[in-house]
């Protein structure tokens, strides 16, 4: 048996696995690096979190991703080799991150590696009938594994596609292994560049719970914070807050099938973006608006998508608590909006439950890759957008 396939046996027969999960979103503002211990699998799986961090991006590598990032025309020269070049990077901020912890890279197990979504195309968006679902992460793994010297499995949503889902959202396998609790409705939110939840219900039935996209969560406003205020995102959201709402805007901004689509769905930068609300502006005949009042009306535009997407799930004859993480969350005028029309709904963070925010996702992969080592792929689903599986592509360091 090849040497690689005996240690990688090894680990999977492990009592406790020290797994790294990686997560990099749309919002490109850094690389979240989360050690982990993980015994079990399943249902049976226990984790807890060792050490985590968001290592910062340089305006080098958000500059190179933004030249191929949701654009359906690019220098196809770039893509290749800038697949290569972010693995090597990313490779570069784990072995940093282990010294800084005095951690050795034979004390790892396997990285689970999200990549960088640069394109998502489920067949709702693009509408090719000769075409099915496809989405596009690069930073190879394999670059990943030889800068690091652990073995790296990434590129997990192929599987999901290949297997009949959409791609995204996969928080769905992890929530429910990790948040599920029987007796209490949860909704798992996570606002990243697109705003996305899974719903837990008080059943644990796995026929019950999804994970679906709402609609935009950061990413139109952090990219009009870059147009027009020289800023990455709105801190504090101190530029939305000195703006007023235009609710004709906001209309025009809600008036799209998607966000009137049942559950599951799926959705990305192609779709939510500046041409979006331009497009919105000018239906509006708000091209004259202050850039302040754009700001507001875009913050209430995403937390309106939310907020219906959660009415739409939930039974408000029962207690029902959302538990948040992403981004977003740091955001006060979005959460205060969600909240002020929700107020028999409990809001929490996962920090609740014992799992950092800001890490959730990155830990979600760690799990993931978990389940592709040491889990029996029995979700007990009947649904097609839960299927059950092993994600992620395995490349070894040598």
């Amino acid at each position: 048996m090849n040497d690689n396939i005996k240690k990688l046996a090894a680990i999977a027969e492990k009592k406790e696995r020290t797994i790294i999960g990686l997560m990099s979103g749309t919002s490109v503002d850094g690389l979240d690096i989360a050690v982990c211990k993980v015994s079990g699998s399943g249902s049976n799986t226990e984790l807890i979190v060792t050490h985590f961090e968001t290592a910062d991006y340089t305006n080098e590598f958000r500059n190179n991703v933004a030249s191929i990032f949701s654009k359906r025309t690019v220098d196809l020269e770039a893509v290749c080799l800038i697949n290569s070049w972010i693995g090597k990077f990313h490779g570069q901020l784990i072995n940093e991150a282990l010294k800084k912890w005095n951690i050795h890279s034979t004390d790892i197990d396997v990285i689970a590696s999200h990549g960088q979504t640069i394109y998502h195309a489920p067949k709702s968006l693009h509408k090719n009938n000769a075409f099915g679902n496809a989405t596009l992460q690069i930073g190879d793994g394999d670059h990943i594994a030889v800068t690091t010297g652990i073995i790296t499995i990434s590129d997990f949503r192929q599987k999901h596609i290949a297997a009949g889902g959409e791609g995204a959202p996969l928080a769905v396998y992890g929530d429910f292994l990790l948040f599920g609790k029987q007796g209490e409705n949860r909704i798992m939110l996570n606002i990243g560049g697109i705003a996305n939840f899974t719903y837990l219900p008080a059943s644990m039935s796995m026929n019950a719970v999804f994970s679906t996209d709402v609609g935009p969560g950061n990413t139109i406003m952090d990219a009009y914070c870059k147009a027009n205020f020289n800023c990455s995102y709105d801190k504090d959201s101190s530029i939305a807050m000195s703006g007023k709402c235009n609710e004709i805007l906001l209309q025009a901004l809600l008036n799209n099938s998607f966000l009137n689509a049942g559950f599951p769905k799926t959705t990305g930068p192609e779709m939510f973006n500046l041409s979006y609300l331009q497009n919105a502006l000018e239906d509006s005949n708000n091209n004259n608006l202050p850039t302040e009042d754009v700001l507001c009306t875009l913050n209430h535009f995403s937390a309106n998508c939310i907020i219906k997407a959660i009415q739409k799930t939930i039974d408000t004859t029962q207690p029902n608590v959302v538990y948040s993480s992403g981004g977003g969350m740091h955001n006060l005028l979005l959460m205060q909006t969600i909240q002020a029309a929700l107020p028999n709904v409990v809001f929490k963070t996962t920090d609740d439950l014992q799992i950092n925010p800001d890490a959730k996702e990155a830990v979600l992969f760690a799990l993931l890759a978990n389940e592709t080592l040491a889990g029996n792929n029995r979700l007990e689903s009947s649904k097609k957008e839960v299927p059950n599986m092993s994600m992620g592509k395995i490349s070894f360091p040598s």
